[in-house]
């Protein structure tokens, strides 16, 4: 929800920067920028005072966050558990259960190990001689 807001937020800014024609905007529409500046600011000093003026307001609104705040986290780990419990294969291993499983008598010595690759795996296939290529003669 959040990078909606966020992405909604950008491309609002995208498109209001972008050049536009003269033709398009009606007369005397021209905002100056000390004016837009001067604007803003009296805004955010307003919002700044709401809710000593609404303070019954700003508590419900704390509510509602709160309670959107954790339907997210409930919905994100809903979705968690979703795409992990699709990752799963036929025998309810994980997709990456290629890892060594540690033996029960410790032979690890308690750490995984990242070279498990033996000789074998390393050694390059092999691919036989390249065929010869002979010149096509003229019939």
């Amino acid at each position: 929800m959040f990078f909606l807001l966020r992405m909604a937020f950008w491309l609002g800014l995208v498109l209001i920067l972008l050049p536009s024609d003269s033709a398009q905007q009606p007369e005397g529409s021209q905002v100056a920028a000390t004016d837009a500046i001067s604007a803003a600011s009296a805004t955010v000093g307003d919002l700044r005072q709401f809710c000593a003026r609404q303070p019954d307001a700003c508590t419900v609104g704390s509510h509602v966050a709160s309670q959107l705040g954790s339907r997210a986290q409930a919905g994100a780990r809903m979705l968690y558990e979703f795409v992990t419990g699709n990752m799963k294969g036929k025998d309810g291993a994980s997709a990456n259960s290629a890892r060594p499983v540690k033996p029960a008598d410790g032979a690890f010595a308690d750490k995984d190990s990242q070279n498990t690759l033996t000789p074998a795996d390393l050694a390059a296939p092999w691919r036989g001689p390249e065929p010869r290529k002979e010149p096509r003669h003229a019939v």
